[in-house]
């Protein structure tokens, strides 16, 4: 395969892209008064432009960061300050603010004629089966009409954290909803570097990540930005994710002058002006060679793990080289206390090997753990399931 291979798949991928979801972060989008009218503003021309380059139209979807720390700009103009508040405050600094985000896109937005949608979602709506197809509709019809959805998490009725734990998570599980092919990611930085750059001075940007899977994300990246909640690691962790269902991740930074129309340039589908420099930088990051099942996909990322299941050597090479279902005999530990049907996570010497849905709770689980069939049958008689997770409800080396 010839070295530059990327950038082919690169020029390709966005040149055929239709469905782009692209998410901006809060230090891109806020300065030290709030949110920056000129940044939504550049940004706004951008999306109206790249729905026609190419000659076809193409679909955007917009996950936005930027409700807390506009929230606190109002509150602080107030003589308020809550930078260092709890979590109920950042969830009224979000009511506050997220008024004040919309607002400021449709501002930005209204000289394009480009109708917006708020979307505020909650972990909740894509776990719930019936919520999940109602969203997934939704979007549809917004997209059938031209409209351009802005999503958020719904931070105000959100109780861990504000979470998903950020909008880079979000914007993962929205790639596997909308069915989108390209996922943008607009950070502050430059894209991202081969070494942790508050330890090494000398660290570069990587233009092409090749398996995202293998990267150590606590080696490689710093902390989280000042204004928000994510940092390089959790974009890393979302492009993970992406790559698992054959979605590529290009992620930009955000700032600087005409990005993601520069990008495009450069995959030779710029047809707006002769002038605009083709923009090669940021970090591309291929999509997985071996894609999993969708359905999968929203198996493992539904909801957050339950509880943990240690398991032996034995049952984690059968899991591992064999394919197969977790047995009650390879079960030696039980954490958590969760129910029948739960998301749990699976691990063996300290490492997770993936997240799974168990067919008992914690109670039945450490009656049965480490017996063998009959052993089962006779505590539980023969209405029982012979596994504790079925092959098809378990993903390995799930991104959790």
């Amino acid at each position: 395969m010839p070295k530059d291979d990327w950038r082919h798949e690169r020029a390709a991928c966005l040149a055929q892209s239709r469905l782009l979801l692209v998410k901006v972060g809060s230090a891109v989008l806020s300065g030290p008064s709030g949110l920056d009218a000129a940044v939504m503003e550049g940004l706004a021309t951008q999306l109206t432009l790249l729905r026609y380059i190419g000659g076809e139209q193409r679909s955007l979807v917009l996950v936005s960061s930027g409700a807390v720390a506009a929230g606190r700009a109002v509150l602080k103009a107030g003589g308020r300050n809550v930078e260092n508040t709890g979590l109920a405050a950042r969830q009224a600094a979000a009511a506050v603010g997220q008024g004040q985000l919309m607002r400021a896109w449709d501002r930005a937005l209204r000289p394009h004629n480009m109708p917006t949608a708020q979307v505020l979602l909650t972990r909740d709506d894509l776990r719930a089966r019936q919520r999940y197809l109602n969203v997934r509709n939704t979007f549809a019809e917004l997209l059938q009409w031209g409209v351009l959805p802005i999503v958020n998490e719904n931070d105000t009725v959100s109780v861990s954290e504000l979470r998903f734990g950020d909008n880079d998570c979000l914007a993962s599980l929205l790639l596997n909803l909308i069915g989108a092919d390209v996922f943008i990611n607009l950070t502050s930085a430059q894209g991202v570097l081969d070494g942790n750059p508050q330890k090494n001075a000398e660290a570069r940007v990587m233009p092409c990540i090749e398996d995202v899977d293998r990267l150590d994300l606590a080696q490689l990246c710093g902390g989280k930005t000042t204004v928000g909640t994510g940092g390089m690691y959790s974009k890393l962790l979302a492009a993970r994710r992406a790559a698992q269902i054959g979605v590529p991740t290009l992620i930009l930074p955000g700032r600087e002058p005409q990005v993601m129309l520069r990008a495009f340039a450069a995959a030779g589908l710029n047809a707006l002006s002769a002038e605009l420099e083709p923009f090669n930088g940021g970090t591309w990051v291929r999509p997985a060679r071996h894609t999993i099942p969708r359905r999968k996909f929203w198996l493992a990322y539904q909801s957050e793990p339950g509880g943990v299941l240690q398991v032996d050597a034995g049952a984690a090479k059968a899991l591992l080289e064999q394919g197969g279902s977790l047995l009650p005999g390879g079960v030696r530990g039980v954490e958590g206390s969760f129910q029948a049907g739960a998301l749990v996570r699976v691990d063996f010497d300290g490492q997770a090997l993936g997240v799974g849905l168990s067919n008992y709770g914690t109670a039945v689980l450490k009656k049965i753990m480490g017996r063998k069939r009959h052993e089962v049958a006779a505590i539980l008689g023969d209405a029982h399931y012979p596994e504790v997770i079925h092959r098809d409800n378990l993903l390995l080396h799930a991104v959790v």
